[in-house]
């Protein structure tokens, strides 16, 4: 998904200040706060399996 898709769906918010050079700040709205145990345990699996996804990774080369 990219971040106008997740903006769309409600899942973050986007800041557009006006300035220059042009500034934009994303947030998650309430909505998407709903996702920040699945966000954890998404990161908390990745920590404890990088090793081996990357040796397989490597190795499938």
């Amino acid at each position: 998904m990219q971040l106008r898709e997740l903006e769309n769906s409600g899942i973050v918010h986007r800041e557009v200040y006006p300035q220059v050079p042009p500034k934009v700040e994303y947030s998650l709205t309430p909505f998407g706060e709903t996702l920040r145990p699945i966000i954890y345990s998404m990161r908390d699996w990745g920590e404890q399996y990088t090793n081996e996804v990357i040796a397989k990774s490597q190795q499938a080369e």
